[in-house]
């Protein structure tokens, strides 16, 4: 009897125990706070304007954290709007160069990639104010000044979180500063469909372009290498896409499968059908058959467009013969090659 009495009291303080922590420390459904949140943002901001895009010209770090960590620090966790990171912004703020701008949807690792950290376009993770939040997760906690390093609201739980908002605000801002051509790559084996309606493209984006800055707009629709081609141009949710913007009297053109997004993504998977070139350009082989030279007149520039960045020896790696001698014939003068 007394050995049933105590197993029941010692179940029933289990489960006070497991209540009373959950309200304490898992109030929440999403991870907490990003470990040394401060010391990671204040030198994303260093290497930003140090090595990454020393253009933009000098930065208050510190004074840009605090703006940053203003914006959520004491506040009710789901009552976050986007103009708290107004401050925020305006400290960070720098020029998007021309037709370097890269919208997109369901594919964040792929246009960080393709991006290659602002060297060949420029994505929101690629401006000062994008870079600082990338991949990172944060909120405060209601008449504190500390973080919540426990758990943070998803959207689910509450639209007007700390992270949500920052990110509609800073989709809002590049968008306002995007011009020239506009390139948005966007993920045709996602499910749903490509262009995804709510979305931070559709929603914040769109909305913020200044048209009167924009000469065209490119889309690319990209699949997975190992994925369905659930989505194309002119077809479903992309035709749609298409439709709104051309409505807006924006110059549209659609591509799919962008070749050199291809080329990125089948660095991983060489030996797919879908990253297998013609027989006539045999790069799997390392060579380019001589033939290749006659059939596409540019293939001896190809070189150089496939290697963006000749710092990395690219170059010297892709290596593509010499065009063959031509055959040498005799005549009444001499010798002389067949034109």
């Amino acid at each position: 009897m007394m050995k049933n009495l105590f197993l029941s009291l010692f179940l029933i303080s289990v489960l006070f125990m497991n209540s009373f922590l959950e309200v304490q420390g898992g109030k929440w459904k999403g991870e907490g706070t990003t470990q040394n949140l401060e010391s990671i943002v204040i030198g994303r901001c260093y290497d930003y304007i140090r090595i990454v895009n020393p253009a933009v010209g000098e930065k208050n770090c510190s004074e840009i954290w605090e703006a940053f960590k203003n914006a959520f620090i004491n506040k009710d966790p789901c009552s976050i709007l986007p103009k708290d990171y107004e401050l925020f912004i305006n400290l960070s703020l720098h020029t998007i160069p021309p037709n370097k701008s890269l919208f997109w949807e369901n594919n964040h690792l792929l246009v960080n990639s393709f991006a290659d950290r602002g060297r060949r376009y420029m994505s929101l993770a690629d401006t000062l104010f994008g870079f600082f939040g990338d991949f990172l997760n944060w909120c405060g906690q209601a008449n504190s000044i500390e973080l919540d390093y426990e758990s943070c609201p998803t959207t689910e739980e509450c639209e007007n979180n700390a992270v949500e908002s920052f990110w509609r605000m800073a989709s809002i801002t590049y968008a306002q500063h995007s011009s020239g051509v506009i390139h948005v790559l966007l993920n045709g084996s996602a499910v749903g469909g490509a262009y995804p309606e709510p979305g931070f493209f559709a929603d914040y984006e769109i909305p913020n372009l200044q048209k009167d800055k924009i000469s065209q707009i490119a889309i690319w629709v990209v699949d997975d290498v190992e994925g369905p081609d659930i989505d194309s141009c002119g077809t479903h949710t992309v035709e749609k896409l298409e439709n709104r913007l051309k409505t807006l009297g924006y110059d549209v053109t659609c591509t799919d499968n962008y070749k050199s997004v291809m080329l990125l993504l089948c660095v991983d998977y060489p030996d797919n059908s879908k990253c297998t070139l013609s027989s006539s350009l045999l790069f799997l082989t390392g060579s380019v058959l001589p033939a290749a030279y006659h059939i596409l007149p540019g293939i001896s520039d190809m070189k150089d467009s496939l290697c963006h960045q000749p710092c990395f020896g690219c170059q010297n790696h892709l290596q593509l013969p010499e065009l063959p001698a031509e055959p040498a014939v005799e005549t009444a003068e001499g010798t002389e090659a067949v034109s």
